[in-house]
């Protein structure tokens, strides 16, 4: 592992930030404890939730974390395309009884006061998606110590993290469950993205950084994997979805191993960016029309994902997944780092090598 890396964690394990509540506070406590690399999740929330959510960490753990941020999106999407989703989605309003959300209710999430609070009083890791920070933004996290990530999903994203200034990148194959961290929403690349070997072989060649790789990691073996192909360490977030501390709901959860939800793609049906999640009844009917409209297909969509929670109806609502959640595990997540470890050393020890897990 890099030094950078090797601070902060004594397992080459990180829990990804999940947006929405998964990635709450006691299952990123529960990580770093174990000797993995716990995240917080601020996109989707206030600076004032963010603010509490560190501040609630902090008392739980004094072991290093991480919080991600979203990136503020250019204002690019058709307005018309954008109604005209909303007028298809009149049904499911109906069905749910909720109204649905305003497309323009903000695309920043809160951005410069995020990094005005993180700066001010600041954490080991923040990471980013959706886009790559300025210079002048990594450079200040730099000064006051803290390690900056920024999610790609192509080499030349990787090459732009460097020249802004990053401390490591995190390589997200299109294997990832949840949304792609493209840099630039374009529709004619829907689906083409690179898997995460393939990916990761390719930023290795490009760029000198510390590379921290993610996409349908499940097993301590393909942690062994991703590390013999030159990452410092693997991200895992559906592994860690269904854990008990995980913020999700049981519906999110029991929805992982469910033989009704068989399958995943990536669709823009709730967001109006790309994103993987389990094929449902919301998806099948809506995926094909929804427009490149971030995040006003997010705002249109939020209450109708949260009723369908509260109703608990499954077919309604955003269940992100990466290719591999047959395999997640009902464990503790400390237990799941420590079986994670073990399955990480069996299968350095078959590369020939020890695990180097500590």
């Amino acid at each position: 592992m890099s030094s950078a890396l090797t601070d902060l964690c004594r397992y080459p394990i990180v829990q990804a930030p999940m947006a929405g509540g998964a990635s709450c506070p006691q299952l990123a406590a529960a990580v770093s404890d174990a000797g993995g690399l716990g995240f917080l999740a601020a996109g989707y929330k206030s600076v004032d939730v963010m603010y509490e959510e560190i501040k609630h960490l902090r008392g739980l753990t004094s072991r290093p974390f991480g919080v991600n941020l979203f990136m503020p999106q250019p204002h690019y999407a058709d307005a018309a395309a954008v109604e005209v989703y909303r007028n298809q989605l009149a049904g499911e309003a109906t069905w749910y009884e909720t109204p649905l959300g305003d497309p323009e209710s903000g695309r920043d999430d809160g951005y410069e006061a995020k990094l005005a609070i993180l700066l001010d009083d600041p954490v080991p890791v923040v990471s980013f998606t959706f886009g790559c920070p300025t210079r002048t933004t990594l450079d200040a996290f730099a000064k006051v110590g803290t390690l900056t990530v920024v999610t790609v999903t192509t080499p030349e994203e990787a090459q732009t993290a460097q020249w802004s200034g990053a401390g490591a990148v995190c390589v997200q194959g299109i294997e990832a469950g949840g949304h792609q961290g493209t840099h630039r929403d374009d529709p004619e690349n829907d689906g083409v993205g690179l898997g995460l070997l393939a990916l990761l072989a390719l930023v290795k060649e490009t760029v000198d950084l510390p590379v921290i790789a993610t996409g349908g990691i499940m097993r301590g073996g393909q942690v062994a994997g991703v590390l013999a192909a030159g990452a410092e360490a693997a991200q895992l977030g559906t592994a860690f979805l269904v854990c008990p501390e995980s913020g999700a709901s049981a519906l999110h959860k029991d929805a992982m191993t469910n033989p009704l939800f068989a399958r995943t793609q990536l669709t823009r049906a709730f967001s109006g960016r790309p994103a993987r999640g389990l094929v449902n009844r919301f998806m099948s009917e809506h995926g094909k029309y929804a427009p490149a409209a971030y995040p006003e297909v997010h705002h249109v969509t939020a209450g109708l994902r949260k009723a369908a929670a509260k109703a608990g109806d499954a077919q309604g609502m955003a269940l992100w997944a990466g290719q591999g959640h047959r395999l997640a595990r009902d464990l503790p997540a400390a237990t799941l780092v420590n079986v994670l470890v073990t399955e990480f050393e069996v299968a350095g020890a078959r590369l020939g090598r020890p695990g180097n897990a500590s």
